[in-house]
């Protein structure tokens, strides 16, 4: 089981062997090839549209093979369904929310059309196509416009992001965690948007692939008060919401 699991394996963000990293990667390309079956088609099979209906509203998202970041990962998916079958529980309406690593920007979208105040995050090679996701799906639907800006985890945050002046009530973040070797920038993000003593609110949903992902998920809970909020064991997702300890 996850426990033993973890028993064995240290408790620290090195990364793993290079060995372990390369068949890391084929299985996040395996996971993302597999997907093109389900895009419309095209003639290098490297860009698509998927559809959703979340909020009252139908969604569509442009996806391209070009990064992981362009893609919609399960997570992603689950986070949405959550938030849209859980609003009293998770009350996003007007509130300030940040999503780190949004990608697509799907969990952005939804965030806005329950009512949030969105900044959606991510790298900047990513915004072009995030920005037209957003605009795309909640022109004319939600009480705020959505922002995109850069956000490079771990890097020059006390400078572009003081806390003073960026604080938020929610924190989103959806398969953020894989095989990537920024796992303590990450950590170092989520500890700098949600600091001890504030009221913010991390929720992060992950789809568990590899080692490295329980052990980040080890390292998450010594520094965060964490809360299962659900688990979808077929597809291996789990949703967790957080506030920094004291």
């Amino acid at each position: 089981n996850d426990k033993e699991i973890l028993e064995k394996q240290p408790h620290n963000l090195i990364p793993p062997p290079q060995n372990h990293i390369l068949t890391d990667q084929r299985v996040m390309a395996k996971e993302a090839l597999s997907r093109r079956n389900l895009w419309e088609p095209s003639v290098y099979y490297a860009r698509g549209n998927e559809s959703f209906h979340f909020a009252g509203h139908d969604i569509s998202i442009r996806e391209s093979m070009d990064t992981y970041g362009a893609l919609i990962w399960p997570g992603a998916i689950a986070l949405c369904q959550f938030l849209e079958n859980n609003q009293q529980q998770v009350n996003l309406m007007d509130k300030a929310v940040l999503e780190i690593g949004a990608g697509t920007g799907l969990a952005s979208i939804v965030a806005s059309l329950l009512g949030a105040w969105v900044t959606a995050t991510d790298l900047p090679d990513i915004l072009s196509n995030l920005t037209f996701n957003l605009l795309r799906n909640t022109r004319g639907r939600c009480r705020y416009t959505p922002q995109v800006v850069a956000l490079s985890w771990g890097q020059d945050l006390d400078r572009d992001f003081p806390y003073a002046s960026y604080h938020y009530d929610f924190v989103l973040a959806a398969d953020v965690v894989y095989h990537h070797d920024c796992l303590e920038e990450l950590l170092k993000t989520m500890r700098h948007f949600c600091p001890p003593g504030s009221q913010t609110t991390l929720l992060w949903a992950n789809k568990i692939r590899f080692q490295s992902d329980l052990r980040f998920t080890e390292c998450f809970k010594s520094h965060f008060n964490t809360t299962l909020l659900t688990e979808l064991p077929q597809q291996e997702i789990r949703i967790y919401k957080a506030m920094a300890k004291e």
